[in-house]
């Protein structure tokens, strides 16, 4: 049986409860000892990883004696820095927001406009500037090194992708972003656009992206389409692609094995909507003075129609 390992796991119960149920064994780590992710996994360990770890795991790939689903560590850097994505993303021929540094801004500059966090995540220190007054204050404000980028007006999506180790894609969902809080997918719906799907296969294949990644993008008034970020990993709205029949931790798992993945690009249900909510996790102290699962109820749905109870 193949074991997983997942690093700074969170709240993130959805994903190795996916894992499970596709038969791996699953061991997750946190340096918080009240991660919830942690006591749904088979085994878990407090670990001093941070959030921004795949760097630290494409470079001891060699190190680690197990798969690692990360591209290679030049394009996990290149990814984890905003300005330097924006600047891969025109190199390689893909479409990506007007985006300057801020000593390089142009004096006449076309607002609204977002300063943004180079190395940011979660939405965290990003503004929206409406006049040049209001610019000139988030520079100064914003505590982390960031740049300036312009406002996309068209539609945003989320496409998430997997794809095998010679970086060839073997699954795109593409999912509406109905809305967000904290840089994360709260409500989304599954769309089939081939559109998008090709778009999306087109990128991860010309990156090499390995394993499961997350491309977000705006398609413009006309049809062009913007990448803002790409993740290379699980996105936040993970629930979604897997309820469409993603079935990406089996792919993960098909890897591990050495099997080689056919592409099963449209092979998912479109109109599945996610809309997710907050639950919670009770523990008490062990005997030996860790904490374990004491308590937890679930809320199950009951309404099947709308009025219905």
């Amino acid at each position: 049986m193949p074991t997983v390992l997942f690093t700074c796991a969170g709240q993130r119960v959805d994903i190795v409860t996916a894992f499970c149920r596709a038969g791996a064994t699953t061991i997750a780590t946190d340096v918080d000892p009240l991660a919830p992710a942690l006591y749904h996994a088979d085994r878990y360990a407090i670990v001093p990883l941070t959030d921004l770890d795949p760097p630290v795991l494409a470079r001891a790939r060699d190190e680690l004696g197990a798969l690692v689903l990360l591209p290679d560590a030049e394009l996990v850097d290149l990814l984890g820095d905003k300005y330097r994505a924006h600047e891969l993303f025109l190199q390689r021929g893909i479409g990506s927001p007007a985006t300057w540094l801020p000593d390089d801004l142009p004096d006449e500059l076309e607002l609204p406009v977002l300063v943004k966090a180079r190395q940011g995540f979660g939405s965290r220190h990003i503004y929206r500037a409406d006049t040049r007054e209001q610019l000139d204050f988030f520079l100064g404000y914003t505590p982390v090194d960031s740049m300036v980028q312009a406002v996309c007006r068209g539609e945003e999506f989320s496409i998430d992708v997997f794809c095998d180790l010679e970086g060839r894609c073997a699954a795109a969902i593409p999912r509406t972003m109905i809305e967000s809080k904290g840089g994360e997918s709260i409500k989304g719906r599954s769309i089939k656009d081939w559109d998008l799907i090709e778009y999306a296969c087109g990128i991860a294949e010309t990156l090499r992206l390995v394993g499961p990644a997350n491309i977000q993008c705006f398609r413009e008034p006309g049809g062009t389409k913007l990448v803002t970020d790409i993740n290379p990993r699980f996105g936040g709205g993970f629930p979604l692609p897997l309820a469409a029949g993603g079935r990406y931790p089996e792919l993960a798992l098909a890897l591990a094995a050495g099997e080689r993945l056919e592409p099963k690009l449209g092979e998912f249900r479109e109109g599945v909507v996610m809309t997710r909510f907050f639950s919670h996790l009770s523990l008490t102290a062990a005997g030996d003075g860790t904490l374990e699962p004491f308590a937890e109820d679930l809320p199950e749905p009951v309404a099947t129609e709308p009025g219905e109870a």
